[in-house]
């Protein structure tokens, strides 16, 4: 089971992220977002940033579906996300490792090569 501080600490763990200023949490690397808390929209009221429940990047729409059908207890999606390389992770159903590899492998698909490189060298 894991929480939000896990994400922060992998996160901030990567070559290169700074976490953005917000009521959640929201890393980026070389400009670009790679896992961020979910800002919840439910019709008729305001926005909720939901740390229990972090936004991915993952690349492709085939990657998205492919999390979505193999693991719906941890994926899931909602209609403003349709088309975007993007899936909701809930963080309660997710063990540590498990986390750490879909943190790092969202980092690497936004991070610039050269801190790529940087990782693979240090071993990450």
């Amino acid at each position: 089971m894991a929480d939000a501080d896990d994400v922060r600490r992998l996160a901030l763990s990567l070559p290169g992220v700074v976490e953005i200023d917000s009521d959640g949490f929201d890393f980026r690397v070389g400009g670009k977002g790679f896992v961020w808390s979910y800002p919840e929209r439910l019709p008729g009221k305001p926005r909720v940033i939901r740390t229990d429940i972090a936004v991915l990047y993952v690349g492709d729409e085939a990657e998205k579906q492919a999390l979505l059908l193999g693991e719906p207890e941890l994926f899931f999606t909602v209609p403003g996300y349709d088309g975007l390389p993007l899936v909701m992770l809930r963080l309660a159903a997710v063990g540590g490792e498990r986390l750490a590899e879909l943190v790092t492998d969202a980092w690497r698909m936004r991070a610039p090569a050269d801190l790529t490189d940087l990782a693979d060298d240090s071993g990450s």
